[in-house]
């Protein structure tokens, strides 16, 4: 799809107009990159831990501490509890609804949640107990979306289940190739629900984006390999981890604020 503008679905509807109005998602698994968002002054973080797995839930120690420091922005909590893929069993569900309680009670502004049936289409039982969990709190539906049967049918369905946002590239790995379906997500959602795009979201292409599909959002998770020091003649090597980019974070929040 070229990028080309469309009509901007709900976030037309909340009064904004472009991007001048967009928010920046940022994912983080450390309290020093969330403590680095939120200087950044982005409108919403997505909290995880293990995000090199696609993100995990986030422990309580994690989350206190980076809801005790970030005073700018709001936490929103990714329920995932392990990786490789999203039908859960009966038990996998009541521990994702009792995360999603405890991230509400504690504080976060919102939760990050997703499941599907056997069919490929989200699983109605255990999004409405995380829906009922969250206790009024906004709910985002993952990009389990984009593993989904249908996704646009699958938007139709959320957005009358109590969900408030989703989080898609468009069934594609980056969102610059799922444009075309963001945009028909957009368009479905009307003023029922945001879209939030991700998958290779950055600077240079974050702005096109927001106004070729007339996404609420964009969502990205900027991260390098940390710089690491290893025993020289150790056998037994654990591996290394990925730090927040404070700089590529920045160059993106600048490229959408400049439209």
């Amino acid at each position: 799809m070229s990028l080309t503008p469309v009509g901007l679905g709900a976030r037309a509807a909340r009064g904004g107009s472009g991007v001048d109005r967009a928010r920046v998602e940022l994912s983080v698994d450390t309290v020093a990159g969330a403590v680095a968002a939120d200087s950044l002054g982005v409108r919403r973080i997505e909290l995880c831990s293990a995000g090199a797995l696609g993100g995990l839930t986030p422990g309580p120690g994690l989350l206190a501490t980076v809801l005790a420091r970030c005073r700018r922005t709001e936490v929103h909590v990714l329920v995932r509890p392990r990786a490789g893929g999203f039908d859960y069993r009966p038990t996998e569900v009541d521990a994702m609804a009792a995360d999603v309680a405890h991230a509400v009670a504690v504080g976060a502004a919102g939760v990050v949640v997703g499941a599907l049936g056997g069919d490929g289409d989200p699983d109605r039982g255990a999004v409405a107990e995380m829906v009922a969990a969250a206790a009024g709190r906004p709910v985002c539906f993952h990009r389990a979306l984009d593993v989904c049967r249908d996704p646009l049918a699958a938007v139709d369905l959320l957005a009358g289940w109590g969900v408030h946002r989703v989080l898609s590239s468009g069934h594609e790995v980056r969102a610059e190739d799922g444009a075309g379906v963001l945009a028909a997500m957009v368009r479905v959602a009307g003023d029922r629900l945001a879209v939030t795009a991700c998958g290779g979201i950055r600077a240079h292409n974050a702005a096109a984006l927001l106004r070729a599909t007339g996404a609420a959002d964009v969502h990205a998770a900027p991260r390098r390999p940390a710089v690491r020091a290893r025993i020289a003649g150790r056998a037994v090597d654990f591996g290394g981890h990925a730090e927040f980019d404070l700089s590529a974070a920045a160059e993106l929040l600048a490229a959408v604020r400049a439209g």
